[in-house]
């Protein structure tokens, strides 16, 4: 069942979105060569705690995964596309670094994701990084009343097989709110004007998932979680929820 908010829920769920804005940020700011991912994990717990709000991402249980998920952020280093768990690996000079964070604030959910390169980057990642920049971005640009499903997913699957790069397979958006994931599935592919119809109180995930080599097939680590390119080619991974309105669409997870 797909939920509409309303003006005061969708107030709600920026407040959430500003918690989740802000953490990204200092992660970000935090990730140097020689930093953990542990150290990272630990930063955002504390912030989360000091914003009063909760994680979105801890003990999360969907039935692909063979246990709940351990820690706050998600942090996918190079090939990993998503979903990768925080361990005591620690940050090299070149990495690209995919931060996907959630929280929730009174009960209603802000979730967003970052890609960068922590120290020398190669002109390629950041190409790679650009571009699932620029496919978010043009999905959200289609997100307003009148316009279809299709009309989110259709750029963003331009964007990205134009410039020759993989979209990760079975994976894309979801609608936000009470629940981290809600109806519908937002799919970074698929013909403009069709799917269903946006409506304003509509919430949605976008997040464009890349992988450089070009495949869409993965692989899972042995943690049952993290997601890595089939060819071991590097990935990156932008998200924003946003709230879809009378005006346009509405980044909630923006500072």
């Amino acid at each position: 069942m797909i939920e509409l908010k309303t003006e005061n829920e969708i107030a709600a769920l920026r407040e959430a979105g500003r918690v989740v804005a802000r953490v990204l940020q200092a992660v970000r700011a935090q990730a140097a060569v020689g930093t953990s991912l542990l150290e990272l994990d630990t930063l955002a717990a504390d912030l989360l705690s000091d914003a009063g709000a909760k994680s979105s991402f801890l003990h999360y249980h969907p039935g692909f995964a063979p246990s709940p998920y351990p820690a706050v952020l998600c942090t996918s280093v190079n090939d990993a596309v998503v979903h990768g768990i925080p361990t005591d690996y620690r940050l090299a000079d070149g990495d690209l670094l995919s931060v996907d964070f959630g929280a929730s604030v009174d009960g209603w959910h802000g979730d967003s994701a970052i890609s960068f390169v922590v120290g020398d980057a190669d002109p390629a990642d950041l190409r790679l990084i650009e571009t699932t920049e620029q496919a978010l971005a043009a999905g959200i640009e289609q997100a307003k009343p009148g316009n279809h499903l299709g009309d989110v997913a259709h750029p963003i699957g331009v964007i990205g097989r134009r410039a020759g790069y993989g979209l990760l397979a079975d994976h894309g958006g979801h609608g936000v709110g009470r629940a981290m994931h809600e109806a519908p599935h937002v799919p970074n592919e698929g013909p403009a004007g069709k799917g269903m119809r946006l409506r304003p109180g509509l919430v949605l995930a976008i997040e464009p998932m890349f992988i450089a080599g070009g495949r869409d097939e993965y692989r899972y680590a042995d943690d049952g979680w993290t997601i890595h390119s089939i060819d071991g080619t590097r990935a990156a991974h932008v998200e924003h929820t946003i709230a879809v309105t009378d005006e346009g669409p509405r980044i909630l997870t923006a500072l």
